[in-house]
């Protein structure tokens, strides 16, 4: 006569636990509603690096750019001051949405390189027309990053980034710059 494959009720009480508190467990709470908002201004950023990379490539301007860099963070950190945030912290996430970018440009070069062209699309100027859009978008992201700031520690904080993130990517190149732009966003067990 066949045995029975019934599990011992302790046995049976003890895998429907673990697999309901593994359920629970798993659960994360919605994102503040101040994260879409910055993670799409810094997406924005990107797509705006893409057009960097055009003027940078009909110029032949390399795409490390020292000085620029050091102004842009340097302005990042006395509005920091003045928006009574950290310096160092807005420091490092300008420096991330910096390094991001050049990500995205280097991909592009390289994609043009190969192609021995880069895309006929307008190009608008640098200096007069990019540039000021890109000063316009740290006033917004540092904004947005102050009603962030709560939530940097919180346990959840690297599941609602990448939940959140995983929307706005639409190729692997901005999803790479995408990390790095936001590479410093959580701070959870620092």
């Amino acid at each position: 006569m066949p045995r029975s494959l019934r599990l011992p009720h302790w046995l049976a009480c003890t895998l429907l636990g673990l697999l309901a508190g593994g359920a629970q467990a798993s659960t994360t709470p919605p994102a503040p509603d101040a994260l879409q908002p910055l993670l799409a201004t810094m997406n924005e950023r990107l797509y705006i690096s893409e057009l960097v990379a055009l003027t940078k490539w009909d110029s032949g301007k390399p795409i490390q750019d020292n000085a620029r860099e050091a102004q842009v963070i340097a302005n990042a950190r006395k509005q920091a001051t003045q928006r009574q945030l950290d310096p160092d912290d807005v420091a490092d996430l300008i420096a991330a949405q910096i390094e991001a970018s050049k990500l995205v440009q280097y991909g592009r070069f390289a994609q043009w390189q190969a192609a021995h062209k880069a895309p006929d699309t307008p190009r608008p100027d640098l200096n007069n027309q990019i540039r000021p859009k890109l000063d316009t978008l740290q006033n917004l992201l540092l904004k947005q990053y102050a009603a962030f700031l709560p939530y940097r520690k919180d346990p959840n904080c690297p599941q609602w980034l990448a939940t959140e993130r995983s929307a706005l990517i639409k190729d692997y190149l901005h999803g790479q710059a995408m990390i790095r732009a936001t590479g410093e966003l959580c701070v959870v067990g620092r």
